[in-house]
């Protein structure tokens, strides 16, 4: 029906909505409360749970499961989510839990995400659109991860940390404070090691924006005042710059983690091109 494809050693529970087109291979699991859009293949040996809902044209490789409880101990079992968004790359062994009924309640993945091999996206989490983890990153609970988002092999990001947009991972990078939008962590602990030029060029960021940028963060990060003070001083200096203006949002929004920072002061137009 609808041109779906289900292998009959595959496991369709009923109740689970499938969309168009969707193929299905052998030693799969869908869950009743499934919801799998249209165009969307899975390979062998998935397993997909609980609320889980998942876009259109989803790529899905044997061994990955999604949808499984929280890792969370004050969760109590209530119905919770995980909403994976359209055009996503799921590959070997990733793993995605719902939210936790203390918290969110739903883990958020955007749309056009690469999750590679055994990536780990945990309870509660919000990522944004057009992101890629790469081999074995871990995200902790809560953490929110902007647009265009890289993390490295190996990274993990602690729980309640933000990643703002076009920023930059490193592989093996541990990171345990917020990461401004386009810069680049690196290290364990990770550490603010520059710019990330190479995605703020991707991202179409005018040459101008770029070069004010270079000179705004080393400036925010000068030790000479606390990091959320000095903001007030590199918003009056760049007041037409609509990144300049982005990045202390970002910085003011939220205190629940510190921030990542460099090892010491940046120099200015530091960055980083690979």
């Amino acid at each position: 029906m609808g041109g779906r494809q289900i292998h009959p050693l595959a496991c369709v529970e009923i109740g689970a909505e499938l969309g168009e087109n969707i193929v299905i291979g052998p030693f799969c699991h869908i869950g009743s409360d499934v919801v799998l859009g249209d165009n969307s293949k899975v390979m062998s040996h998935v397993v997909i749970t609980g609320a889980t809902v998942v876009g259109k044209n989803a790529r899905i490789y044997s061994g990955a499961v999604l949808g499984g409880p929280p890792q969370n101990n004050k969760h109590r079992g209530g119905r919770t989510m995980l909403d994976i968004g359209k055009n996503c790359i799921i590959r070997e062994g990733v793993t995605m839990h719902r939210g936790s009924d203390d918290s969110f309640g739903t883990t958020v993945i955007g749309d056009d995400c690469i999750f590679l091999a055994y990536a780990h996206v945990a309870h509660d989490c919000i990522v944004g659109h057009s992101v890629t983890l790469s081999n074995n990153a871990m995200i902790g609970g809560h953490v929110v991860i902007g647009d265009n988002v890289i993390i490295g092999g190996g990274g993990a990001v602690h729980q309640f940390v933000r990643i703002g947009h076009h920023a930059f991972v490193g592989g093996l990078a541990a990171l345990t404070g917020d990461l401004i939008p386009y810069g680049t962590a690196i290290g364990v602990h990770a550490w603010l090691g520059g710019l990330n030029i190479i995605g703020m060029k991707r991202s179409g960021l005018e040459r101008s924006e770029i070069h004010i940028m270079r000179h705004a963060v080393p400036m925010l990060f000068d030790r000479t005042k606390p990091v959320r003070k000095r903001a007030i001083d590199v918003l009056a200096a760049y007041p037409q710059s609509r990144t300049v203006m982005d990045l202390i949002s970002f910085v003011c929004k939220d205190k629940r983690r510190p921030l990542c920072t460099p090892k010491t002061g940046l120099p200015t137009g530091a960055g980083t091109e690979d």
